[in-house]
């Protein structure tokens, strides 16, 4: 592999979703999003949700990602997620009225119950994965169920 690439692997209990040779990564972590470049000092840690980012030559492409940990190693990325997502994957349509329920049910539920903590990680589920498709134009996954 070039010293100036990184290996990425994405995988979730389900699938392997990605594992392809990048230039750059960045992953949402717990407290906030981190940049990997090729080098990077070696790390382990834990991913919140939001959108895992890469380069791949001149193209950026996006993934959903939510909760789970990563390894960086200098010229290795491996991302280990509860659910990930490619943006082209995802069903518009599908996630908006995801998105719409849990507003719902979270108008619904007192504050710090159960129900109202599950309305409110659907709606950041529907929310981070509408924030994917928006970054490659909008369209991704109309129509298409989400895998």
């Amino acid at each position: 592999m070039a010293t100036d690439a990184l290996e990425l692997q994405i995988v979730t209990p389900e699938r392997h979703v990605l594992e392809e040779t990048v230039q750059t990564v960045e992953i949402p972590g717990k407290e906030g999003y981190l940049g990997i470049l090729p080098g990077h000092a070696p790390l382990i840690t834990e991913l919140g949700i939001g959108v895992l980012s890469y380069r791949k030559d001149s193209e950026t492409r996006f993934l959903s990602v939510i909760n789970g940990y990563a390894e960086v190693l200098p010229h290795r990325v491996i991302v280990l997620a509860e659910v990930a997502e490619r943006a082209e994957e995802i069903d518009v349509a599908r996630t908006e009225r995801a998105r719409e329920r849990a507003q719902s049910e979270l108008s619904k539920a007192a504050p710090g119950f159960e129900d109202w903590q599950r309305a409110e990680l659907a709606l950041q589920r529907a929310l981070v994965r509408l924030q994917a498709v928006s970054k490659v134009g909008g369209a991704a996954g109309e129509g298409r169920p989400v895998s």
